[in-house]
């Protein structure tokens, strides 16, 4: 398994979201490795689904369009692929719903992830009692299962952390995802409870959609996760995001470090 903690080499992490085929698939590509050239430390890749129920309206609206589209699995790992040409080894993981990789199959979907370089998925409807049987697969293709842990798993830090892989996935905030005005939970509590039973990264996502939140939700945890605010860039301006979507991100690097 690929330690993640070799990415976590400056002082905070950008974990920026995508979904794969908003507006399409060429513009995906572009948008990536726009999110490369600003500094990103790892990139999350949506695969879109019909039904995802931890999307706020934002990200749920991106979903809609790329499977409008016409994006496929196949044709976001053919889109991976490309982007290997120019970016042999820059991290990218997955998120998506389990109904898609159960149905793609557990070992076509992650012999395929390893064949392009995906080296992580997050699929947030996968109970953590559950998650065996995705990580039985996905880790023997060097995929690791990424573990959420939200304010609800209070009684479960331990056990989750514990057993988790690659990075924890800190949820900040109750509901679906999207942009917030205010983030009342403890993020720095959790932050650091989670740290007494993992030395892996923490990183948080959920309602992150400026420079001065990212850095207020990373005082202890290692990383920010920013997903709604790009679709928004995205939603508003289209086929021309690339340079809106270059500048946010280099705003988010810029305040982590």
């Amino acid at each position: 398994m690929i330690n993640f903690k070799n990415y976590f080499t400056k002082k905070k992490a950008f974990i920026p979201f995508v979904t794969a085929g908003d507006p399409n698939l060429d513009c995906t590509e572009k948008f990536i490795k726009s999110l490369i050239k600003a500094g990103s430390t790892i990139i999350e890749i949506g695969i879109p689904f019909s039904d995802p129920i931890a999307e706020g309206k934002t990200i749920m609206e991106a979903d809609m369009r790329a499977l409008a589209a016409g994006t496929t699995i196949d044709k976001i790992f053919g889109m991976v692929k490309n982007i290997r040409k120019e970016y042999p080894s820059f991290p990218l993981v997955f998120m998506t719903y389990l109904n898609p990789v159960f149905n793609y199959g557990y070992d076509a979907f992650f012999a395929k992830c390893k064949s392009v370089g995906i080296v992580g998925i997050i699929i947030p409807d996968l109970p953590y009692e559950e998650k065996l049987e995705v990580s039985s697969v996905s880790s023997k293709y060097d995929v690791a299962t990424i573990s959420l842990i939200a304010p609800t798993s209070k009684q479960r830090i331990r056990e989750i952390a514990s057993n988790a892989e690659g990075f924890v996935y800190l949820v900040s905030s109750l509901g679906v995802t999207g942009v917030r005005d205010a983030i009342t939970t403890d993020i720095n509590g959790m932050a650091e409870e989670i740290k007494n039973y993992t030395d892996i990264p923490v990183c948080v996502g959920f309602g992150i959609k400026s420079p001065e939140s990212a850095k207020r939700m990373t005082e202890v945890a290692d990383g920010a996760i920013i997903g709604s605010a790009i679709e928004n860039i995205i939603a508003e301006h289209g086929k021309d995001s690339e340079s809106y979507v270059y500048e946010f991100a280099k705003s988010i690097v810029d305040a982590l470090n």
